[in-house]
């Protein structure tokens, strides 16, 4: 995605205020419900499991940080428990991701981040504004699935544990001792995967 046309409009915009009103959807992206956090930029933010989400591109950070902007400011916690909830726990950016890409959007004049009640809320531009409805067309859907076969290993992996759970709870000795080497094997089986690559 190019995005030397965002840059040179945001600089050359002097205007950095930001709106409070009603929520908008940028086109092309469904509705979802913020989250909230704790005060500060910084902050647990990685929310990653085992069979967790892969790292995503920095233009893909880029996207999903306008893409959330363009409906209503948010304050950087909230954006990464929003990308977490738009794409169904597939993708949980840390605060390494957010935090720097909020700074260079502010850099180039498309984001505007002010103090709010202890926190700092992210705004766009005018310039950002414009930027979004501009560009936004040609953007793909930054909180899709990153799996292109569409398997979600993390939601197998709930499945699993609650089987387990389930025969550590309530089975006899006989059935744990199985379960048990049910899962050694299954664990030497997804190593044997990665060795075969």
């Amino acid at each position: 995605m190019n995005f030397e046309a965002g840059r040179e409009a945001g600089r050359g915009h002097g205007h950095r205020g930001h709106r409070r009103g009603g929520r908008r959807h940028a086109p092309g992206f469904g509705e979802g419900g913020p989250g909230f956090g704790p005060p500060g930029m910084g902050g647990p933010g990685r929310g990653r499991g085992p069979g967790g989400p892969r790292r995503r591109s920095r233009g893909d950070v880029r996207t999903a940080v306008l893409a959330l902007l363009a409906e209503e400011p948010m304050h950087g916690y909230q954006l990464m428990q929003t990308i977490t909830e738009r794409s169904n726990g597939n993708w949980s950016p840390s605060p390494g991701a957010i935090y720097p890409t909020l700074s260079q959007l502010e850099d180039e004049g498309l984001v505007t981040v002010t103090a709010d009640g202890g926190r700092k809320l992210a705004a766009l531009t005018e310039a950002g504004q414009a930027y979004v409805a501009e560009q936004s067309a040609s953007w793909t859907d930054p909180f899709q699935q990153g799996d292109p076969d569409g398997v979600n290993l993390r939601e197998l992996l709930h499945g699993l544990m609650e089987a387990a759970r389930s025969v550590g709870r309530t089975g006899n000795p006989e059935q744990r001792t199985q379960a048990a080497e049910i899962l050694r094997d299954a664990r030497s089986k997804l190593y044997l995967l990665l060795a075969d690559q």
